[in-house]
C-alpha cells in the first residue's frame, strides 16, 4: 500500500473525473442493460440479479466483470456486500457466487438449485472478477496481463466501486462491508485503506476474511506443524521441515521457480506422504473423483494459493456427499455452467481473449513478489480507523492454517493495546460447537469455522451464515 494519503486523494479525484467520462463514453451499459431476466435452469426467485461489465481503463479497454444479486427479502433495508476471490486471480463468480455463498449451486444436467445458507438472504452480495485476466474479466490490450500486482489490482477494484455506485446510486449510502478469502487477505484490506483514504467512504462499516494471506512466514510456516498434528507427516519429515527447509522457504522457492537441494528434498517427502487425493484445502474431506482422469493429471494449478480445481466430471458419475449434503463436485459443475454459451448471454459475459472461462486465470502474470508483503498492518490501520475486522478461518485447512492467523490477529490486538472484551471461547449453532471465537476491543475479531475448509462457506455453509449474520449485525456469535 501507498504510505502518502495526499496522494491517495488525489487519485480518488481523478477517478471521478474519469467515472464522468466513461459514462458519457459509447457503448456504456445501463443498469438495466445488466439486468438478468433469468439464468437458465434457474429456480423461480423474488430477488433481482445483474450482471455485466464496469470499465476501468478507457484507453486500454479494460473492464472488470460483477454478478450482483439483491437480498432475497427486503432489499432496501440490508447492506451492501462486496466478496473478492484470492488466488491470486481466482473467480469470485465461479467459488464464491456459485460453488460457495450465492443464491444457486448448479446441479449438473444444466440445472440450478437453491442454496439455502446464500448469503443473499442477509445482504445484498456484489461478485467481482478480479483483476482484469480472471474470469468473465479482460484487457482488450492483452500486454496488461504481463505483469499485475496489488497495486493495480486494488486501484482498478476502488474505480469499479466509484463506477458501480453511479450505476446503482441507491446502494451509495448503504452499510457497507468487503470481504473475500485467502489472497483476499490483500486485496480486501487494501482496498478498504484506499476507501478510507480517499474521504470517499460509502459507509464503510467493515471488512472480512476468511483463511487469508496475511503475513507470509507465519502463514506459510504454520503448514509444517498442521500437516504433523493431523497426521499427515512422519515424525521424520517433521523434523526435516523444522532443520533443513521450512514450509515458508519451500515456497517462497516455488514461487520463484527455483528449488534449493534442501527443499527438493523435503518436497520430495512431503509429497511422499500426503497423496495428492488429500485436499491441502481440507484435509478431512472427501474428494470429487473426475471419471477418465486421475487427480494428479487433472492439477491445473500450482500456486500455493489456488485451490485444485478439476474438470472432467461425466454426467452420472456416483459421487459422495460431505455433511449438510455438500456436493463435493460442485466446483466441477460450476465450471460447466459457466462454460455454456447460453449461461454466458444470460449473464452478458464474453469471452475476450480466452477460448473459456476458468477458475483460475491462465493469462495474468502476477507479480509473486506481493505474496510476501505483509498486509497485517493494513488491517490494524483499519480498525485504527473504526473499521470493524472479521478474520475467520476454516479449521481443516492446512495452506492457511489457523494457528497462524490466529497468532497474528493476537499480536495485532497487543500492538494496538487492545484488550479481550470475548475470551477464546466456544460458539454454537444449531446446538453444536460452531468453532472458537474471541473479540479484542469489540472491533477486531478472530473465529474459527469448525470443520470448515479454506472456502469455508463451501464446506460448512451454515456455520458460515451464522458467522456473516452476526458479523453484519455487530453481534457476538451465541
Amino acid at each position: 500500500m501507498h504510505s502518502q494519503s495526499s496522494w491517495m486523494i488525489l487519485l480518488a479525484v481523478i477517478c471521478m473525473i474519469f467515472m464522468q467520462v466513461s459514462f458519457s463514453a459509447e457503448g456504456f451499459s445501463s443498469r438495466e442493460d445488466d439486468k438478468i431476466v433469468s439464468l437458465p435452469g434457474q429456480p423461480q426467485i423474488s430477488f433481482q440479479q445483474y450482471a455485466g461489465y464496469i470499465t476501468v481503463d478507457q484507453k486500454q479497454n479494460r473492464a472488470l466483470f460483477y454478478y450482483f444479486v439483491e437480498a432475497e427479502t427486503d432489499p432496501a433495508s440490508k447492506p451492501l456486500v462486496l466478496w473478492l476471490n484470492g488466488g491470486p486471480g481466482c473467480s469470485s463468480v465461479g467459488a464464491g457466487a456459485f460453488s460457495e455463498h450465492g443464491p444457486f449451486r448448479p446441479s449438473g444436467g444444466g440445472n440450478l438449485v437453491t442454496n439455502e445458507f446464500s448469503w443473499n438472504k442477509e445482504a445484498n452480495m456484489l461478485y467481482l472478477e478480479s483483476p482484469a485476466g480472471v474470469g468473465f474479466s479482460y484487457s482488450a490490450n492483452a500486454s496488461f496481463y504481463d505483469y499485475v500486482n496489488d497495486t493495480i489490482t486494488e486501484q482498478d477494484n476502488f474505480i469499479f466501486l466509484l463506477q458501480w455506485f453511479a450505476k446503482f446510486p441507491e446502494y451509495k449510502n448503504r452499510d457497507f462491508f468487503i470481504t473475500g478469502e485467502s489472497y483476499a487477505g490483500h486485496y480486501v484490506p487494501q482496498l478498504a485503506k484506499l476507501i478510507v483514504q480517499s474521504g470517499l467512504n460509502f459507509s464503510l462499516k467493515g471488512i472480512a476474511i476468511g483463511n487469508p494471506l496475511l503475513e507470509f512466514s507465519i502463514d506459510m510456516n504454520s503448514e509444517g506443524v498442521y500437516y504433523w498434528s493431523h497426521s499427515l507427516i512422519s515424525d521424520a519429515t517433521y523434523e526435516l521441515i523444522n532443520s533443513v527447509c521450512n514450509t515458508s522457504q519451500l515456497w517462497r522457492e516455488r514461487i520463484r521457480g527455483s528449488l534449493s537441494a534442501a527443499c527438493r528434498a523435503v518436497s520430495a517427502q512431503l509429497s511422499s506422504e500426503i497423496p495428492f487425493e488429500i485436499d491441502d484445502y481440507d484435509v478431512t474431506a472427501d474428494v470429487c473423483v473426475s471419471s477418465g482422469q486421475s487427480r494428479s493429471q487433472s492439477q491445473l494449478h500450482k500456486h500455493p494459493l489456488r485451490p485444485k480445481f478439476q474438470f472432467s466430471l461425466q454426467e452420472g458419475s456416483n459421487q459422495p456427499e460431505a455433511s449438510e449434503n455438500i456436493d463435493l463436485c460442485v466446483q466441477e459443475k460450476s465450471y460447466e455452467y459457466l462454460n455454456r454459451k447460453d449461461v454466458q448471454e444470460a449473464l452478458h459475459a464474453q469471452l475476450v481473449g480466452i477460448s473459456s472461462w476458468s477458475f483460475c486465470s491462465q493469462v495474468i502474470n502476477y507479480d509473486g513478489q506481493n505474496l510476501e508483503i505483509p498486509t497485517i498492518g493494513v488491517v490494524g490501520s483499519l480498525v485504527s480507523s473504526g473499521i470493524r475486522v472479521l478474520v475467520y478461518s476454516g479449521d481443516q485447512d492446512s495452506v492457511i492454517p489457523f494457528s497462524g492467523t490466529r497468532t497474528l490477529v493476537n499480536g495485532l490486538a497487543k500492538y494496538l493495546k487492545l484488550n479481550s472484551t470475548k475470551t477464546y471461547r466456544p460458539w454454537f449453532e444449531d446446538k453444536q460447537v460452531g468453532g472458537w471465537t474471541q473479540i479484542y476491543g469489540d472491533i477486531l475479531t478472530f473465529t474459527t469455522i469448525r470443520g470448515g475448509s479454506h472456502m469455508a462457506p463451501f464446506s460448512s455453509p451454515k456455520r458460515s451464515l451464522a458467522l456473516f449474520k452476526a458479523f453484519l449485525a455487530g453481534n457476538p456469535l451465541a
